[in-house]
């Protein structure tokens, strides 16, 4: 009887932790692809990434781990596999908040909750062309976000990542022989 108690447990704290091993898994397995754009934002930056719009703002001030990428998906068995993947890692563990098919397409807010705080957020966008996985980490509020996710907020945040960062970003300007 204590074995079977004792093998339950584990398989509870596995299965709590599945989530966000799944971003973890996904992240690592496609982050080296080709065409692929890979951001996992340090901490120190999210000041920076504030700056996109106010939603962004009131949410990244309580994030703890943001994670942006972009991958191509242009043939219709390589978008069903990522959308398969996706879906995996959403499974029952996630609240979805919004979600819009259009044949293959996707676009996709989910959350997972904890009391009456929403700590993570995950938003999926596949175009047939394109896809795409915004990550949040964090303490949200439950409101604030089901407003976004209504109003589509969440579908251009990745593009305004994309550009704050490269806005920020600063290259190195290489030294003439002359100097």
């Amino acid at each position: 009887m204590m074995k079977k108690l004792l093998f339950m447990g584990c398989l509870l704290i596995l299965g709590s932790c599945n989530t966000y091993n799944s971003i973890d898994a996904f992240y690592n397995a496609h982050k080296e692809d080709n065409q692929v754009t890979a951001i996992r934002v340090p901490r120190f930056m999210l000041s920076i990434i504030g700056n996109i719009s106010p939603e962004m703002k009131s949410l990244v001030g309580n994030t703890k781990d943001l994670r942006y990428m972009q991958f191509p998906s242009a043939t219709e068995d390589r978008t069903r596999f990522l959308n398969q993947q996706m879906n995996g890692i959403t499974g029952s563990s996630f609240i979805e908040v919004y979600r819009k098919n259009d044949q293959l397409k996707r676009n996709v807010v989910s959350i997972r909750e904890k009391r009456d705080a929403v700590k993570e957020i995950l938003i999926y966008n596949n175009n047939n062309t394109t896809g795409s996985f915004l990550y949040f980490n964090g303490d949200f509020d439950p409101v604030k976000v089901r407003q976004m996710a209504q109003n589509e907020e969440f579908q251009k945040m990745g593009e305004g990542l994309m550009e704050q960062l490269k806005a920020n970003s600063t290259t190195p300007t290489p030294i003439s022989p002359d100097n």
